[in-house]
């Protein structure tokens, strides 16, 4: 069983110039697999991080993001992958107040001349309790060429005047079942990591 996202717009609706971003998700020993598909642009360069290790503020950089939120708490997981290997992970309670960051990833790069595929294992213990809802997000390019581009973009009803991309606009994240992929009778392991955030 596995799950495919397309980002087939730019973070304010309009379509993408290039071949998509996808995103898959399947189960994985102890949480899902992240796989995901992407042109390689290879602009900004490499963040100066060794692969393999988190790298802070990586999304000044290029890189593809998905957000897995409780909208009931807004407790949200964010993970970004890097074509050349590095990554970020945060937890955040409440939009935008990360509280823990840097966590550990086991995640895979094959990186081809105009492509790359990343596979990240991201453990339940990550995922904060009764997970959601979904969005996933890739940024390129720098200076004025940078694009930001949206899973689910804000609707062009919302778009303001000189407004500016923002990520974290929890309200326009979608459904993710995840007893869908994982089974009817499949319950979300308790995490740890979370239990010791005392709100």
């Amino acid at each position: 069983m596995k799950m495919e996202f397309t980002i087939k717009h730019t973070w304010d609706g309009l379509p993408v110039s290039h071949e998509p971003v996808t995103i898959g998700l399947k189960s994985d020993n102890a949480g899902l697999l992240m796989e995901v598909n992407a042109p390689f642009f290879n602009d900004p360069p490499a963040p100066l991080g060794e692969p393999g290790k988190p790298f802070s503020r990586l999304w000044d950089y290029e890189v593809v993001e998905a957000f897995f939120l409780s909208d009931r708490t807004e407790q949200y997981l964010e993970v970004e992958l890097c074509p050349h290997g590095q990554h970020l992970l945060l937890l955040l309670s409440g939009k935008r107040r990360v509280w823990k960051e840097e966590l550990p990833l086991e995640f895979e790069v094959t990186r081809m001349k105009t492509k790359w595929e990343g596979k990240a294992h991201l453990p339940w213990n990550y995922f904060p309790p009764c997970t959601n809802k979904f969005n996933a997000f890739a940024i390129h390019g720098s200076g004025e060429g940078r694009k930001y581009e949206a899973l689910h973009p804000v609707p062009q009803h919302e778009l303001q005047e000189g407004q500016k991309p923002d990520f974290h606009r929890l309200e326009f994240f979608k459904d993710l079942n995840l007893k869908g992929l994982m089974g009817e009778d499949w319950k979300q392991p308790e995490s740890d990591i979370w239990k010791s955030l005392t709100n």
